[in-house]
């Protein structure tokens, strides 16, 4: 038995009745069967917009026009340095998001206004259109994500880090240093760029005879041996020896949540990427830690080979639940949800061109093997025999493209808005043709008789009431009190926020920060934007940020600087976590002395005389403890590093 539904509960009149225009409409020319009217249960007062239509003629005016205000040559020659190369196709495509997304942010903050992102759902049926959609509600600060599986390296900062891998491996691979170096690793300038650049040149042998031009060296090469360059070039270069040395001896994970730590990865990328996506970029910054474990087991694995595996596609981006935000979809990947706004993207596309070099294949879903199945070099000079089976295959075609379109319509339950954008060579019935007549004018907000879309029954309706007034909550700030030995419950006392606390957290991040090297003798200094960073992170006036950095050069450069002598060092690290006896421990800087074996615990204090403290040294005396139960085999000591340059060892227990 066969039982068929035309009935909904999911759109509005208005939204149903477009729907049984346009497929009815195509029913009775033929490119469609099966299809009975439609009837909704709803009774929300729906609208179906359109947006104002993006002739050819007035994109290239608009783009032209925004040439000249960048200073730029509407045409001839071009500096490739300062001028981007645009494709007049490409930018058509980006002025329709433009202008949609623009027309849902006047929805979306217009007084009154019952919409919020989360209501709004745009569609479109390649993901291309999608990704240029993304960028321009981002600019315009309107949180919007891609539910569909995308591939992790088809994301920016996903790219920045394999550029860092790259370059790690082999270092001769200019074009991946100069990405890295410039991601937020690193920030570094393009003045800087031009310095490594200009001291390439500066080096370059004469090349062979016979051979035009000179030899130059790579720009990792240089960048390691050249003193005069730029600060930020002199720190990237310590730093990218190190991560190198892990690079080479770890395995792909160990040595890339080493580079996360050291490095303070996450972090740097997520204080320079807008608000809407600083989740998404550390989600997915931390999906590549995931596909070092993932990519062949971790078996054998080398950075070399994750490279090629993030490169080649097919390890898909987490997928984030933003709940607040524009979704944006195919028309395929939309298929059983609903939204109370749907914008349709690029409704009037180009006419799709006759295949070439393709098989056609007829195979009844009943039949035991094909019916037919024949090469065919060009669908618009087929064969003669050819000919009925290449016409149901069109009309199979057609009939799936208003397949799509019934998915996207039905998609909207009360708000449907339309873009389109003019072709070069439309394709015949498109869907902005078979839309356009039913489809009303979209309100702006320039219009002299604006209104703003009101969604009835939208359970966010009056959230962005611009008249109420609300008091922004502040929790206080709480430090974790890890459980005693004898098991008691875990206490969550708040933690003073003074001056005087984040001067020191500032001068332990800036440590933190501080760079081992061969032959380390002192630390050369911060860059501007660590330090800005700084202090934004803990709210520092600039003598307070002056303290913070006093304090830390002293430690860096005082009896205790070979601490981070490589020279001098087994192993390193800083910030280390333990579970002790049930107590949440952490070191501010632990490592092994080379010739003697020696461990050392060492702790950081603002405090001139730490050891004439006892509650200093208990706990210090604890993290001691702890450590030599992980290594009996060893000796280990502790100390106390202060901004007078002291290093106090601890010799009571």
């Amino acid at each position: 038995d066969l039982l068929s539904c035309d009935h909904t509960r999911r759109n509005a009149p208005v939204v149903v009745d477009l729907v049984n225009t346009v497929m009815l409409t195509a029913q009775a020319a033929g490119q469609f069967d099966g299809y009975r009217a439609h009837t909704t249960e709803s009774r929300q007062a729906g609208q179906c917009f359109k947006l104002p239509r993006l002739l050819r003629d007035t994109a290239t005016a608009q783009q032209e026009a925004s040439d000249i205000s960048d200073g730029s040559e509407p045409a001839g020659w071009r500096n490739s340095l300062t001028t981007p190369r645009r494709e007049p196709e490409e930018t058509r495509k980006a002025l329709e998001c433009q202008q949609a997304a623009r027309w849902l942010q006047q929805q979306l903050s217009a007084p009154g206004a019952r919409l919020v992102a989360k209501d709004i759902m745009v569609l479109a049926r390649k993901r291309e259109r999608l990704g240029l959609m993304q960028a321009a509600l981002a600019e315009l600060g309107i949180a919007a994500q891609q539910p569909e599986k995308a591939d992790l390296i088809d994301c920016p900062e996903v790219q920045d880090v394999v550029a860092l891998l790259d370059v790690l491996v082999s270092t001769t691979h200019d074009l991946s240093l100069a990405r890295a170096l410039k991601s937020p690793l690193f920030s570094v300038q393009d003045d800087d760029l031009v310095a490594l650049a200009l001291a390439v040149r500066a080096q370059a042998e004469p090349g062979a005879p016979g051979e035009l031009g000179r030899q130059k060296p790579a720009w990792y090469a240089v960048l390691q041996s050249t003193a005069d360059l730029p600060l930020a070039l002199v720190q990237a270069a310590q730093t990218l020896a190190l991560w190198r040395i892990w690079v080479q001896d770890l395995p792909p994970h160990d040595a890339l949540s080493a580079i996360y730590q050291q490095g303070d990865v996450l972090a740097k990328f997520a204080v320079q990427a807008p608000a809407t996506r600083r989740a998404a970029v550390v989600a997915n910054l931390q999906a590549v830690l995931g596909a070092a474990l993932q990519v062949d087991g971790a078996r054998y694995l080398s950075a070399y080979a994750l490279v090629r595996a993030l490169r080649a596609g097919g390890i898909a981006a987490p997928v984030r639940a933003e709940t607040q935000a524009v979704r944006l979809l195919t028309v395929h990947g939309a298929k059983g949800l609903e939204a109370p706004l749907v914008l349709l993207l690029d409704t009037d596309g180009e006419a799709p061109k006759p295949e070439t070099m393709g098989v056609l294949v007829q195979w009844p879903g009943e039949a035991a093997y094909p019916q037919r199945f024949a090469f065919v070099a060009s669908e618009s000079r087929p064969s003669a025999c050819l000919a009925p089976a290449l016409a149901q295959e069109l009309a199979a075609r057609q009939r799936e493209e208003l397949n799509g379109l019934y998915v996207a319509l039905t998609r909207a339950q009360t708000t449907l808005v339309v873009s389109s954008m003019e072709p070069h060579s439309g394709a015949e019935a498109s869907w902005w043709q078979r839309l356009e007549p039913a489809l009303q004018d979209a309100p702006w907000a320039d219009a002299p008789a604006f209104e703003t879309l009101a969604l009835p029954g939208s359970p966010s309706a009056g959230a962005n009431d611009s008249g109420a007034s609300f008091e922004l909550l502040s929790l206080p700030k709480l430090a974790f009190q890890a459980v005693d030995s004898a098991g008691a419950a875990p206490k969550f006392v708040a933690k003073p926020d003074t001056t005087e606390s984040r001067i020191g957290q500032a001068m332990h991040r800036l440590l933190e920060w501080v760079v081992p090297q061969a032959g380390f003798a002192g630390f050369s200094g911060w860059s501007e934007l660590q330090r800005a960073q700084l202090a934004t992170q803990f709210a520092l006036e600039p003598a307070q940020l002056a303290l913070a950095v006093q304090a830390a050069t002293g430690i860096a450069a005082g009896q205790g600087a070979w601490v981070w002598d490589l020279d001098q060092l087994a192993w390193h690290a800083n910030e280390v976590p333990l579970n002790w006896r049930g107590r949440l421990l952490r070191i501010d800087r632990l490592v092994q002395h080379q010739a003697s074996s020696d461990w050392w615990v060492l702790d950081f204090k603002s405090s001139a005389q730490p050891l004439a403290e006892p509650d200093l040294c208990a706990q210090l005396a604890q993290y001691r403890l702890a450590v030599a139960h992980l290594h009996p085999q060893h000796p280990v000591r502790a100390a106390f590093l202060t901004p007078q340059g002291n290093f106090f060892e601890l010799t009571t227990v």
